[in-house]
């Protein structure tokens, strides 16, 4: 049962364990699944970023930011960088450390379905997204 469930986040784009407990908060909160992973890219083909879970329909990305992988000043000045990226294209950008995912459960569900109901209530963004591996 574990290895299926492993192998059903990986073939969704899932990469770390708290973006499949983030997974498992959107499958909570009776959201839509996002894509996971995906490159996002301008209709010219300009690169924006890669962030860890995007739903297109409502142009809003989720981001888990560990301290272990953006703690240095460089990790953290290209985190800055890739939030800022999609920023200024209008994307909606959550950001939740794997603390919160485990430790603010409602909070976090709230902001989701929050996030995602405000994305879906404007235009869509003309935002091309490759799945990850794609």
């Amino acid at each position: 049962m574990l290895l299926r469930s492993v192998l059903a986040e990986v073939a969704e784009g899932v990469r770390s364990a708290p973006e499949a407990e983030l997974r498992d908060l959107i499958r909570k909160a009776g959201l839509p699944m996002p894509l996971f992973n995906p490159r996002l890219y301008l209709p010219n083909g300009v690169f924006i970023a890669c962030p860890d879970a995007w739903w297109p329909e409502a142009g809003v990305a989720v981001e888990v930011d560990s301290k272990r992988w953006h703690f240095s000043p460089d990790d953290w000045e290209r985190t800055m960088d890739r939030h800022d990226r999609m920023g200024q294209y209008a994307i909606v950008t959550l950001h939740f450390t794997p603390h919160k995912l485990r430790s603010e459960q409602a909070l976090v569900i709230a902001r989701l379905k929050n996030a995602y109901i405000s994305g879906i209530a404007r235009p869509r963004l003309d935002i091309k997204a490759t799945p990850a591996g794609g």
